[in-house]
């Protein structure tokens, strides 16, 4: 089971972490794109926080999931240490960004404040982590990397609610949209923090 968890959660991992590729093979404004206004869409500053939001991102989606294989950690530290500055550097770029264009984001001041928690969330826990390992604090170092690791998983999350609330649900693209903005990743960082507390219990200092 624990094996099957894991796949899931790579799979996952690198799909949407691929997924941002799409932007740069196909036409992609028929999408998310798509309920933007021209007016923005034809902003030359959005469109680059646009793309280093989601490249950047999704670099720190593919790699992000193997800094918790202790498998990988183990056979080369050094390379674990460098994936996670690789990491860290993905997630400042994309969640600057992303606090950025989510001051335009579809659905108004309820998905603006809620896409703009995310970044703020994401960029100060992964912050917190690079402050716990500097100082050498590798139990609290790990207890961050796990509360950014989730909200990185917005994209995730995202992606997963969005068409369970417009299909399943049968709301209106804008009412889910609105909705997901605070859904894709209040849960995760709850999730991660029950993950943190459980390892506090098992593993005290």
């Amino acid at each position: 089971m624990k094996t099957f968890k894991w796949a899931i959660f790579i799979f996952f991992a690198v799909g949407i972490g691929l997924y941002p590729l799409a932007y740069l093979l196909f036409d992609m404004s028929k999408g998310l794109l798509f309920t933007k206004s021209p007016e923005l869409l034809a902003s030359m500053v959005w469109y680059t926080a646009f793309y280093l939001h989601i490249l950047p991102g999704a670099v720190a989606m593919l790699i992000g999931w193997a800094q918790f294989s202790r498998r990988l950690r183990n056979r080369n530290l050094n390379f674990h240490r460098n994936l996670g500055k690789v990491y860290l550097i993905s997630v400042g770029i994309s969640g600057t960004a992303a606090v950025y264009i989510a001051q335009y984001a579809t659905g108004g001041i309820v998905s603006i404040l809620g896409f703009s928690g995310l970044g703020v969330a994401w960029l100060f826990t992964s912050l917190q982590a690079y402050r716990m390992i500097r100082n050498k604090d590798i139990d609290r170092h790990q207890y961050w990397m796990i509360r950014s690791y989730a909200l990185c998983w917005a994209a995730v999350t995202l992606r997963l609610w969005l068409p369970l609330l417009q299909f399943g649900f049968g709301m209106e693209f804008i009412t889910a949209y609105t909705i997901i903005a605070w859904l894709c990743w209040v849960p995760n960082l709850i999730v991660a923090e029950g993950i943190v507390q459980n390892l506090k219990l098992v593993h005290p200092r």
